[in-house]
């Protein structure tokens, strides 16, 4: 029973009610403890534990005053875990135009002010000061996208390996999950930290006494200073990363950076069926720290609370997208029976009204898909198996997400399972009757539109124009036009009320007022009024940051029209309102 799991301890009362004097992990993170999977803090936290080691939580913590926040836990007997928490700290604080929001979903009441800018620096920084013999690891989304020299948006400057400005000692990009048991396996046995310096998934600094030579097992990428010196250079380098990490290379990544070198560690290609299952077994309570209770609501939480993730990874490739460089290109799947336990969980809660408002991922719409031939996935540097057109070697069979559906719904207590994620249409459509009919795509569309609507469809175009779609690497917008007829025909067949609602992104790379005005004529002939219109980010370690810093395309060589100017940037939303 839920009301029989402990909570991780965050507060120096619960250590005593535990009898603990020493912890041997602190997970330090800017988001609000929420027991749940969908918060990085409690899975992380829960792997350990299940590991038979004594972890705390220690969330938000002030760093404005005397830091008695950090010291009220104590020292770790092992090591620190630092993140920002569920999202890049900046992307949270900030928006497109650089101004300060005014709430955070990940904090209670969605109060904004409880995390510092750049967190995942700030806090090991802070660390290091204090407890100057404890290790740190860096995980989390901050941390994995500015592994290598970035484009930080914010600053407006090209920024180094936050290995470089965090003085941490190793950093886990990506899901951290198997990364971090091995090193937590290795340290149970003994090996001391400083040495343990070969865990795939990893990454740290060392000085460059030690000489890395280009070979079949190293990967030499442009300095940190050579990047600074020549916006192509910065470009051609992250085409070299993505690329690296497109094709599952079993290559470690070197970058130099002043006396130092930055040394990443191949990843692990893909997490086994078995592995992420157990994962979601953990013992959650799927709810906030206590507390929070006087505080107010958690924001990510109510969103999220009756919500089921199914898969991991995204074959989409996007160029403004974080997901393939943070959690792959390649899908790992949760099993039937993982998924299935976890919503009878849910159907017990008390305030469980019987509606599910997602079943879904990354996309609403890639469970259970993959190569066919996975030794040709291994040598594929694409960056999208969807785009420029579908890959003759991905398994696009949407049955298994039928057979879910049907399933999820027999689920005594289940009165109706949504689809909030984003679908990918693309995937739906096709001109050959035998790969429509083969992989059951009119079917599922179907069964989409009529059992797993709440009355608004999301999709994301993101645009009208050609010459954009192709920079962030989305189907035309025809195919947008087609899937909408299909959703009012089968709308009209089974006389159903409801609307598709795409979601439109301005200021894109390559995008020019007369484009967005161009846009927003077209929708207007389809009878679409964007409610939400979200204005270009330039995020850490995507192409699309890489092209706004630049005006240069490392694929193409060519370069690339992008509006900085704030006013402009304005401009171009305004026209879709």
């Amino acid at each position: 029973m839920l009301e029989n799991i402990d909570w991780i301890p965050i507060t120096k009362e619960e250590l005593k009610k535990k009898g603990w004097d020493e912890v041997d992990v602190i997970i330090v993170s800017g988001d609000a403890y929420v027991d749940h999977p969908a918060f990085s803090n409690a899975l992380i936290a829960r792997l350990i534990e299940s590991k038979s080691l004594r972890v705390a939580i220690l969330p938000q913590p002030n760093w404005q005053d005397d830091l008695r926040d950090f010291k009220k836990l104590g020292k770790p007997r092992l090591f620190f875990g630092v993140s920002s928490g569920n999202m890049d700290s900046m992307v949270n604080h900030y928006t497109a135009a650089k101004r300060l929001r005014s709430n955070d979903a990940y904090t209670p009441g969605g109060q904004s002010g409880f995390r510092p800018d750049y967190a995942s620096y700030v806090y090991t920084n802070i660390l290091k000061t204090l407890y100057p013999d404890v290790p740190i690891v860096l995980g989390g989304i901050e941390a994995s996208m500015r592994r290598f020299t970035h484009y930080d948006y914010w600053s407006d400057k090209l920024k180094p390996s936050i290995l470089a400005e965090s003085k941490a000692d190793l950093l886990i990009y990506g899901m951290g999950e198997k990364p971090l048991l091995e090193l937590i396996g290795r340290l149970k046995a003994g090996e001391s930290f400083s040495n343990i310096t070969d865990i795939k998934q990893t990454a740290y600094i060392t000085n460059n006494k030690i000489v890395f030579a280009e070979s079949d097992n190293n990967l030499v990428i442009p300095s940190h200073e050579s990047c600074l010196k020549d916006k192509k250079v910065f470009a051609k380098m992250f085409r070299q990363i993505e690329e690296e990490s497109n094709c599952q290379s079993d290559r470690v990544i070197i970058q130099k950076i002043g006396n130092a070198n930055i040394v990443v560690n191949a990843p692990f290609h893909n997490i086994t069926e078995k592995e992420i299952d157990t994962y979601y077994s953990l013992p959650y309570k799927r709810l906030p720290h206590p507390k929070y209770i006087k505080r107010g609501n958690i924001p990510a939480f109510e969103m999220i609370k009756n919500s089921i993730n199914i898969h991991r990874g995204c074959f989409g490739g996007c160029s403004f997208c974080t997901i393939s460089m943070h959690q792959g290109k390649q899908i790992t799947n949760r099993s039937e029976q993982s998924i299935l336990k976890e919503i009878e969980i849910v159907t017990k809660h008390i305030n469980f009204k019987g509606y599910l408002s997602d079943i879904g991922g990354p996309s609403a719409n890639m469970y259970g898909m993959g190569g066919i031939d996975k030794s040709k996935c291994k040598e594929c540097k694409r960056s999208s198996c969807i785009f420029p057109g579908i890959c003759k070697n991905l398994n696009i069979d949407h049955s298994k997400l039928i057979n879910l559906y049907k399933k999820i719904n027999s689920i005594k207590g289940i009165k109706k399972a949504f689809i909030g994620s984003g679908v990918r249409y693309d995937m739906l459509l096709s001109d050959d009757k035998e790969i429509i009919r083969k992989n059951q795509l009119d079917k599922y569309t179907e069964l989409l539109i009529l059992d797993h609507v709440s009355g608004r469809l999301k999709v994301a175009p993101e645009h009208t124009e050609r010459h954009i779609l192709d920079l962030i690497r989305k189907p035309d917008f025809e195919k947008f036009i087609e899937f909408k007829t299909i959703f009012d025909n089968i709308n009209k067949k089974y006389n159903l009320r409801q609307e598709i609602v795409p979601y439109i992104v301005s200021s894109l790379p390559d995008c020019k007022l007369e484009d967005m005005k161009t846009c927003s004529k077209k929708l207007q002939r389809l009878r679409i009024y964007p409610e939400q219109v979200q204005d270009f980010t330039p995020t850490p370690m995507t192409l699309s940051s890489v092209l706004y810093y630049s005006n240069y395309n490392p694929y193409t060589e060519k370069t690339v029209f992008v509006e900085k100017n704030i006013v402009n940037k304005k401009k171009q939303k305004e026209t879709l309102f």
